[in-house]
């Protein structure tokens, strides 16, 4: 974490308050942006309402009435009239696997938000008929059937043969399940004489219907063109923007490769990178136990924080040993006590590194074993000051919870319900209406924020988001969730608890003088529009470090990237 001081602004905002004179006035720095008549909800420690925010470079200024703010305002000081509307700090998502998603972007099929089963289906057409004939039309994840409030039953095989007879059809339903046409069978060579796999659905007659199901996603997948390495940096832009216009303005990343990290770079050097990115690393120690004594020498020689504030990396995760990597899905877990050895071998290393950490922690049976791990680990290397955490913690209960607090840990809370809480349902039962549980989280006193884990298994939304975590409901309505929060915390979790886990605190998630300049100008007021609505709103304007990255109200051709 890296802590700046800014005595200059400090001295200039003290004077602008005490009223010193025009013409000393005059001669002070003025703001590059200031928006005014508005609601600022600035998430500070008071989560205190202003009407007004100053900005000057990448950095907010000032905060305060319309007449403070006006006093900072020169003549080529931009001027926004928020005309009554909300405003909030950039959202951010602690941990989501956006640098992948960035491969197949661009051309993806998107279905996050799509609440009806019709929409769908057309999308799927236009996407087609967009890419042409013989083109794969494809999305692989961040929706899910139970999402569509018209028709909830599976895709067939002829209805995506009516919505892309020319096309090679593949939906995959957040690793649940994968829906595909005639034309991809067929390119993937599945029909009724191939060997009868458990994982492919068919008729009584042999004929497939079009759906598979877990394992056979993973090499269905791999089976798919490659799109070409040159196509990375457009696909990564357009996904930002889409991200943007959103509400995203920073993320964790789980997984960091050199080579994409290099199109990162250079678009950062070129003034073109609106958004900010916070890498999770880890060593390869693979699932055996000869992989595992490979690759625990390179766990001292990982490095973070040598990057900066739109760029850095700042944990290991989000695996510690892959075999114990548990299914969302699964009934229930019961790790081997052989691996929850190699499993506590590789979290020492990351202890005695002095590294963060955030492991992913799903089942109950899970979350239990390895917190017995993480305090055998925490007496020879005391782990109480490093930032650890558990996350996605869907089954997490309040004795867990108690653990976590003794040892200094934190809690990030997957909100993959938002669009898997019926899938969760159908696997785990009725417990899954507490799962996760947002009040007892949140009531606990623990620091706790919400990440969306997206692409593949969740949509990337935040006032989706926020909207599960306020009214329980997940996409298309059904209620999934009784342990919901107020709209207060939802926000507070989405962006300045969500700065901690970042190592961004003194920087993002509030309003405030001195941080990164990092707002959403909202569509409605967050704070007062009714809570089934709140997955409703849109920004109208994003800015991320002073600068206006989305405008709704602005040609495309026009607007600033």
């Amino acid at each position: 974490m890296k802590t700046r001081t800014f005595a200059i602004l400090a001295a200039f905002i003290a004077a602008a308050a005490a009223g010193i004179a025009p013409a000393v006035r005059a001669q002070q720095a003025m703001a590059d942006l200031v928006l005014t008549n508005g609601k600022i909800i600035t998430v500070d420690d008071r989560f205190s309402i202003v009407q007004a925010v100053a900005v000057r470079g990448d950095r907010v200024m000032a905060v305060g009435t319309n007449q403070d703010i006006n006093r900072l305002a020169g003549p080529n000081t931009r001027r926004v009239d928020l005309r009554g509307r909300a405003v909030t700090p950039g959202m951010i998502d602690h941990h989501a696997h956006l640098w992948r998603a960035a491969a197949t972007w661009q051309e993806e099929l998107r279905l996050d938000g799509v609440d009806t089963r019709k929409a769908a289906l057309e999308m799927v057409r236009a996407k087609a008929r967009s890419l042409g004939p013989g083109e794969w039309v494809h999305t692989i994840g961040g929706w899910s059937i139970d999402q569509f409030s018209d028709d909830k039953r599976p895709f067939t095989r002829e209805e995506l043969d009516a919505a892309a007879p020319a096309n090679p059809v593949l939906l995959q339903f957040t690793r649940s399940t994968t829906y595909l046409n005639s034309r991809a069978l067929q390119m993937l060579g599945i029909d009724d004489k191939t060997p009868t796999d458990a994982w492919v659905e068919r008729e009584p007659s042999g004929r497939p219907t079009g759906r598979i199901v877990e394992p056979g996603l993973a090499p269905i997948l791999a089976k798919l063109p490659a799109p070409p390495k040159e196509s990375y940096e457009p696909s990564a832009l357009a996904m930002i923007r889409d991200m943007n216009r959103a509400g995203l303005t920073a993320a964790g990343v789980a997984g960091c490769p050199a080579d994409q990290e290099a199109v990162y770079q250079r678009l950062k050097s070129q003034n073109r990178l609106n958004m900010r990115f916070f890498c999770e690393r880890a060593a390869n120690t693979g699932g055996t136990a000869e992989s595992v004594e490979r690759g625990l020498p390179q766990i001292a020689q990982i490095k973070l924080f040598q990057g900066d504030n739109y760029i850095d990396s700042v944990r290991y995760g989000e695996t510690v040993f892959q075999p114990l990597h548990d299914n969302m899905l699964s009934p229930t877990t019961n790790p081997r006590p052989d691996q929850l050895v190699l499993w506590r071998r590789i979290a020492t290393e990351v202890a005695k590194a002095g590294l963060p950490l955030f492991v992913h922690a799903t089942i109950e049976g899970t979350i239990g074993p390895f917190l017995d791990q993480i305090e055998a680990v925490s007496k020879e290397y005391p782990i109480n000051n490093l930032r650890w955490s558990l996350g996605h913690i869907d089954q997490i209960t309040r004795a867990h919870l108690d653990r976590m607090k003794k040892l200094n840990m934190y809690a990030a809370v997957g909100a993959r319900p938002a669009v898997m809480g019926e899938i969760f349902r159908r696997s785990h039962g009725q417990r899954v209406m507490e799962s996760p549980n947002l009040k007892m989280i949140q009531d606990s006193g623990i620091m706790w924020g919400l990440h969306s884990d997206t692409t593949e298994v969740n949509q990337y939304r935040p006032f989706t988001t926020l909207g599960w975590a306020v009214t329980g409901e997940m996409v298309g309505g059904s209620k999934v969730l009784r342990t919901t929060i107020s709209r207060e915390d939802a926000l507070i979790a989405h962006t300045r608890h969500n700065a901690f886990f970042v190592f961004q605190e003194d920087n993002l998630g509030s309003i405030a003088p001195g941080k990164l300049a990092d707002l959403l100008v909202l569509d409605r007021d967050y704070l007062t529009v009714p809570a089934d609505e709140i997955k409703d709103i849109k920004p109208m304007m994003a800015i991320v470090g002073g600068r206006v990255v989305y405008d709704a109200a602005a040609p495309a051709s026009t607007a600033r990237r």
